[in-house]
């Protein structure tokens, strides 16, 4: 044998041993490559391992993460995939010598790109792919889990129009070992509601008049939405006339005007007012109530010296004692009773004091009685002469007729 025949058989043996050094062995939880050698009746995919030399098979649900009906959908004869080795099963060459996963990779890889977006504190956006019992499963790379508690900071009855809604969440639980992955919108509608709270405070001032929308109704006010937070109408402050319960007036969804009494930041507290941008009850009164006018009202209150009637909503005019009755009476509740519906024939209006005069009595006929005496006193005073003059009516007209037969005897 010639050197150079002996140096070619050399190279071949090192090269034959190169190429079995470079064959690598492979075990149950590797990472390898392989290639989409066959797709078998949808259901399975078979791989070559790269650099192994042998054959693995990937079972349709351990190709993806998420469910999928047609395998072409995720893989193609050609693809090269990252697979982890799951088992062996045994030296099938048909069917491959491997159990292998992409699945189970890739989901290592979400586990470890979540648990740093858990450490940082970041916000992740996930679609909801169903509706359970107790909450929403949510597609985040791996199965995701939001309780019921946590989709909304409110109540929530049926949760069947979320199905399929992309929505923000915050990581409030991750143990990768558990496949254990508890997630919170709600924590993420509180941060925003919270942000959108100190922009719109730094923008209110006392004194603006706003517009929102009533968001609840107790038995003391009416909370109001101002676009993020929400402000307090009192009772009191809805309208100018009493206002028993805020439900008679106003029904959760109405939009109202309002008026800024004051702002307290630290409290995230804002006080409203309805009624301060509604005419007063007083406005106008002079037109509404001039002298003279007979109105209806309500008696409110009853005190020793009258009667306080409501004859306008906010507006009560004093029906003083002595202009009850006709008669003489000890105090009013001898004629009135509060809550009777009277009519009043207004006396006076004072705008400026928020005062009317009120009688009752000037509607009614006077008793004949008095009417009797009321023309006595009218006799006496029209008897009465206006000066003591010390001559009698039969002396001045005596003296008148003197005079004039005098004059007829001179001439």
């Amino acid at each position: 044998m010639t050197d150079f025949e002996t140096n070619s058989v050399d190279t071949e043996k090192e090269s034959m041993l190169d190429a079995i050094n470079s064959v690598q062995e492979v075990k149950v939880g590797d990472i390898v490559q392989g290639e989409v050698l066959a797709i078998d009746d949808s259901k399975q995919a078979i791989v070559g391992i790269i650099g192994a030399g042998v054959e693995g098979v990937v079972p349709l649900k351990e190709l993806s993460t998420i469910p999928v009906e047609n395998i072409t959908d995720v893989v193609n004869i050609g693809d090269i995939l990252d697979l982890v080795v799951i088992t062996s099963i045994g030296k099938d060459k048909e069917n491959g010598s491997y159990l292998l996963s992409k699945k189970r990779l890739d989901a290592k890889k979400v586990w470890e790109d979540i648990e740093v977006e858990f450490n940082e504190g970041k916000i992740i956006e996930a679609p909801v792919t169903d509706v359970v019992k107790g909450g929403l499963v949510v597609d985040a790379g791996v199965r995701g889990f939001v309780p019921a508690s946590m989709v909304e900071d409110h109540f929530v009855s049926d949760f069947s129009d979320y199905k399929g809604q992309t929505l923000a969440f915050k990581i409030i639980e991750i143990e990768p070992s558990e496949n254990r992955l508890i997630l919170s919108h709600k924590a993420v509608v509180e941060a925003e509601k919270a942000e959108a709270k100190v922009k719109l405070l730094e923008k209110l001032a006392a004194g603006d008049i706003v517009e929102g929308q009533v968001a609840r109704l107790t038995n003391f006010g009416a909370f109001v939405d101002l676009g993020g937070i929400d402000g307090l109408v009192h009772v009191s402050e809805i309208a100018h006339n009493h206002v028993d319960k805020p439900s008679d007036v106003l029904a959760v969804g109405d939009t109202v005007k309002v008026k800024i009494l004051s702002i307290d930041a630290d409290a995230d507290r804002v006080s409203l007012s309805i009624k301060a941008l509604l005419p007063g009850p007083w406005t106008d009164i002079e037109e509404k109530a001039a002298a003279g006018t007979v109105l209806e009202g309500v008696v409110k209150r009853l005190t020793s010296f009258g009667a306080f009637v409501e004859v306008f909503p906010g507006v009560e005019g004093l029906v003083h004692i002595s202009q009850i009755s006709h008669k003489h009476i000890a105090t009013p509740h001898e004629v009135l009773h509060e809550g009777d519906t009277i009519k009043v024939k207004v006396l006076e209006v004072h705008p400026e004091e928020h005062r009317i005069g009120l009688s009752i009595k000037a509607l009614e006929d006077k008793p004949e009685d008095e009417k009797t005496e009321e023309l006595e006193e009218e006799k006496k005073v029209s008897d009465a002469p206006e000066e003591s003059t010390g001559f009698t009516v039969g002396d001045m007209v005596g003296d008148h007729y003197k005079t004039e037969n005098d004059e007829s005897d001179t001439e």
